[in-house]
């Protein structure tokens, strides 16, 4: 069995190149982006989200943890409300590159309403040719009742 070793992200990106690189480097784009919004930095502008669509193609489909589906324009709306209310954090546990997929697995902390969740996801990025995500399917493991589905996951 291979061990799960949780470490800053950051610093695990810096062993991986490829796509499995480009799927932390998605993730790090997300987190830079909720640190702005939610520490309401005076520059911050919900519009930087649309950078997202630089890294897609542009039939992107997101398969969220509540089976919900996303287009890119609808993920980027739904990160454009939800990255000011809520803080996010994670650690590293381990990448796995074959073909043009990648599975990312994560410790991720969300803070919403002043309260923490700590789940373990696994989430499947699904490339192009060309090295862009084209489909990204998102798996929570979580103590029973820390994660509900609110308002905010409605698309």
């Amino acid at each position: 069995m291979v061990a799960k070793v949780f470490e800053n992200i950051d610093e695990a990106a810096e062993r991986y190149s490829g796509l499995a690189r480009k799927a932390i480097d998605y993730g790090r784009f997300q987190k830079r982006l909720m640190d702005r919004a939610v520490a309401q930095v005076p520059d911050y502008s919900p519009d930087e989200w649309l950078g997202l669509k630089d890294l897609v193609t542009d039939d992107f489909e997101r398969i969220g943890n509540f089976k919900e589906v996303m287009t890119i324009d609808q993920m980027i709306a739904f990160l454009q409300a939800w990255a000011p209310t809520s803080a996010w954090e994670g650690s590293f546990k381990r990448v796995t590159e074959h073909d043009n997929v990648v599975i990312l697995e994560l410790e991720e902390r969300v803070q919403h309403d002043g309260h923490w969740n700590a789940v373990n996801s696994v989430s499947i990025y699904e490339y192009n040719d060309e090295g862009k995500l084209r489909h990204l399917d998102v798996y929570l493991q979580a103590v029973p009742g820390d994660v509900e589905k609110g308002e905010s996951y409605d698309v």
